[in-house]
């Protein structure tokens, strides 16, 4: 199949489950990555999707910064609200080490970072980037989560700019189909299934999750991450939740 697109959504340090599905996807999905035309995101979402792209085999390095970061985040005594952690700098610092000096030319009008103008509250998907710089500066922008992250807004050309989850949490892109990966059990392609579901469905940013007991744990463990027990069950949550994916459209090698 031609025309398809990969989209991660917002989810914070549950991001963690997404690098799982990436990996299951580089080890046994080449024959769907191939057809990918286009990759998009939010918040950590956005990450992902940007490493897949530009340093698949950056995906190891990522998760363990991941780890790191989740670790140096239960340190502290208000997690990322303490006083005097620079939650920014710190995901920037990874980012950096991560990212080929190339990344925002193989990322241009590949990569769709979704984006919140913190002014006006409207979505904006970024795909042109016209420096790494500016690459940086738009993930930056997708992954701010106000109060929690800082008091101060990402400058993105000479605007404002707040997590790209806060108005669309998993974008879906025109032309082709979007193939969805989420850690919140919902109406995707790749996602959990919980037990004891309730059957219903809100829709938050465009994303349609399941509401399920589940589901309100992981939203409480994007801001505020597990141990790192639970986070390599997640990463291998994701890894299995692909392969099932695969599996069942014709795509697993």
């Amino acid at each position: 199949m031609k025309g398809i697109n990969l989209s991660f959504s917002a989810c914070g340090f549950l991001g963690i489950y997404h690098l799982g599905a990436a990996s299951a996807l580089c080890r046994h999905g080449q024959k769907l990555l191939k057809d990918v035309q286009a990759f998009a995101g939010a918040s950590a979402g956005s990450l992902v999707a940007s490493v897949l792209l530009t340093a698949p085999e950056k995906l190891e390095e990522c998760g363990e910064f991941t780890y790191v970061f989740a670790e140096e985040i239960r340190r502290q005594a208000l997690g990322a609200a303490t006083p005097g952690y620079d939650f920014m700098a710190r995901l920037r610092s990874g980012m950096e080490s991560i990212l080929p000096p190339d990344a925002h030319t193989l990322a241009c009008g590949r990569l769709h970072v979704s984006i919140t103008n913190a002014r006006s509250g409207r979505n904006c998907l970024v795909s042109a980037f016209c420096s790494r710089e500016d690459l940086l500066q738009v993930l930056c922008a997708s992954s701010f989560v106000p109060i929690y992250a800082g008091l101060r807004a990402v400058e993105y050309r000479g605007q404002k700019w707040v997590d790209g989850g806060l108005t669309d949490s998993l974008p879906i892109l025109p032309g082709g189909r979007t193939v969805t990966v989420s850690p919140f059990t919902g109406r995707l392609d790749i996602s959990p299934q919980d037990d004891g579901r309730l059957g219903s469905y809100v829709r938050v940013a465009n994303q349609d999750v399941l509401v399920s007991p589940g589901n309100l744990v992981r939203l409480s463990h994007a801001l505020f991450p597990p141990s790192r027990r639970e986070m390599e069950s997640l990463h291998q949550r994701g890894f299995e939740d692909a392969l099932r994916f695969l599996r069942r459209e014709n795509w697993f090698e």
